[in-house]
């Protein structure tokens, strides 16, 4: 009999009453929307009435640069609170919803893993409670808007071929990147090229995860940006009037969901823009309720430090005034080995040398991360096949650098395989180090900012952004969005824009194709090299072994 999978385990869960949950947080069942027996969002006058309360220690997860082998951020995020509360902490953990296309693509779900999963998993990973439809509902209906307003005759002069706004569908679907509308004669409107991003790319998501409440949800939304008139001048959302329905159709997805570990200790799932291509954070609705509700929070940001950690920290931590106490860098023995030159089907082999090699991955994020000024410690997360001799390699390096490396269990153990490292933890919150500072001050210059990512996190000789980029960045400025964070768009596999160069790379440039105003959100996103905003399913999409079998319980789904 080998080792039960993912959803085996989940599927054993004893779980609680969602009611049960809440009660552990003080949230009363009346304050609960219930989705079944075991989801639940947390009411808006909840939440509001929370606000003078004290907030609890902040805890960001983050890690190497992901490689095929694997490294468990979100497993070591849940195993993280269920390692609090073992050790007696009042925990919570948040973490992001999954997007259906890397569930159906190649990446996998968002729960968790082995024993340190958030439960329903099925649910989770598909649509939960409908916070994704709403999201493309309510993008969707805009650019359903701004086509109706130029086909009844265009009192607002959007010049057709400035229309900025984009469709969005939660699905990989590389046939639907660059598209022509309207076709089919004068009834259907005036054709027009036009494209699809992948949902978690949508402005809408991304000011779903930033605003504070519905009312700065709804001015966020009205401050977008959609189109532009011959002149120039913008066009926003709010003109086209479509602000108010969109703001209807997302007041239920605002409201964060509260679920369970398998430990039956309480989760905030909500939101989910990807990290390679948006902010890569969940909610600030759900961080600051949980902060209000317990006495640590554990929440991760997406892919390695050098993208979520880096936007949550200058991104959302910046926007929403949150001050984190502490971070865990994950890494695995198999990852290093992989930044060390080692194949795949070669990563069971003990291979010390190689381990010290794809150190440098590694010890490029824990220096970023001090660049903040939060103390951070590294949680090794452990595969079977890694030897003693290995893992103190990793130990070793990282005391070099006057960082603690803690193994951790979670995966096969639950909260008590990772309860070292979460004594560390509340060491690192309760010691009053961290002394939080974005990387780059709001009045910098919108390339300066680029340009100081690039080389402060990735390491770049410089920034290549032709003419036209740096004009369209000064004419932003000047329209007053100086002083906006940036947003990189770029691979996660690599600190540089090429997804093979593994390791610590240096002599490298970073190209930014193209740059986009997210007025409403509060970022420009500078998209890198060849990253796209509508990915495409792999050669073997994970679809093709999703099912359900005989006794109707879904299959291939991880």
């Amino acid at each position: 009999m080998g080792q039960p999978s993912d959803i085996d385990i989940a599927r054993a869960a004893k779980k609680q009453p969602i009611q049960e949950i809440g009660a552990k947080l003080g949230i009363p069942s009346e304050s609960l929307l219930p989705f079944g027996h075991d989801k639940a969002k947390v009411s808006a006058d909840f939440i509001a009435a929370q606000k003078d309360k004290p907030d609890g220690k902040l805890i960001l997860v983050t890690a190497i640069n992901p490689t095929p082998a694997g490294e468990g951020k979100t497993t070591t995020t849940v195993g993280l609170g269920d390692g609090l509360c073992a050790i007696g902490k009042k925990a919570a953990i948040c973490i992001r919803e999954a997007s259906l296309g890397p569930n159906f693509g190649m990446k996998g779900g968002a729960a968790g893993g082995g024993y340190a999963q958030i439960v329903p998993m099925e649910d989770m990973n598909l649509h939960f409670t409908g916070d994704f439809h709403a999201i493309t509902s309510a993008h969707n209906l805009l650019s359903a808007m701004i086509d109706n307003h130029i086909y009844w005759g265009n009192e607002l002069e959007i010049d057709q071929r400035r229309i900025s706004w984009r469709r969005v569908l939660d699905m990989n679907d590389r046939a639907l990147r660059q598209i022509t509308t309207s076709l089919g004669g004068v009834a259907n409107g005036f054709p027009a090229e036009a494209g699809f991003d992948i949902t978690v790319a949508s402005e809408v998501m991304a000011i779903l995860c930033l605003a504070d409440d519905l009312a700065d949800l709804q001015k966020r939304l009205g401050e977008m940006i959609v189109a532009y008139r011959r002149d120039r001048s913008p066009i926003t959302c709010k003109d086209i009037k479509a602000d108010g329905a969109m703001a209807v159709l997302l007041k239920d997805a605002i409201q964060p969901n509260l679920v369970q570990t398998l430990e039956n200790n309480p989760a905030f799932v909500h939101g989910g823009p990807f990290a390679n291509i948006a902010h890569g954070c969940n909610s600030v609705v759900a961080t600051k309720t949980a902060l209000k509700l317990a006495d640590y929070v554990v929440t991760e940001a997406g892919f390695g430090a050098d993208l979520g950690a880096e936007k949550f920290l200058d991104i959302k931590c910046r926007k929403a005034g949150l001050k984190p106490d502490a971070v865990v860098i994950v890494a695995t023995v198999r990852a290093m080995k992989m930044n060390g030159g080692v194949a795949k089907d070669e990563l069971g082999a003990e291979n010390v040398a190689a381990v010290k090699e794809g150190c440098a991955n590694l010890g490029r994020h824990i220096e970023n991360i001090a660049k903040f000024g939060v103390p951070a410690v590294v949680g090794i997360n452990h595969f079977v096949t890694d030897t003693d001799a290995e893992v103190q390699a990793i130990k070793d390096y990282c005391a070099g650098l006057g960082v603690e490396a803690i193994l951790n269990t979670h995966w096969a153990d639950g909260g008590k395989g990772i309860a070292e490292t979460a004594q560390k933890v509340v060491e690192l919150c309760e010691s009053g180090a961290a002394d939080f500072k974005p990387l780059y001050p709001d009045g910098m210059g919108l390339l300066d900012k680029i340009e100081t990512v690039a080389k402060e996190i990735y390491r770049a000789d410089s920034v290549v952004a032709d003419k036209k980029i740096r004009d369209q960045l000064k004419a932003w400025e000047e329209a007053g969005f100086g002083d906006l964070p940036v947003c990189m768009a770029k691979t996660q596999y690599s600190f540089t824009t090429d997804p093979t160069r593994r390791g610590a790379p240096t002599g490298f440039e970073i190209p930014v194709r193209e740059v986009r105003l997210s007025a409403g959100a509060g970022f420009v996103v500078a998209i890198c090299g060849e990253i796209m905003t509508m990915p495409g399913l792999p050669r073997k999409p994970a679809a093709e072994s999703i099912r359900l079998n005989d006794k109707g319980l879904i299959e291939g789904l991880f």
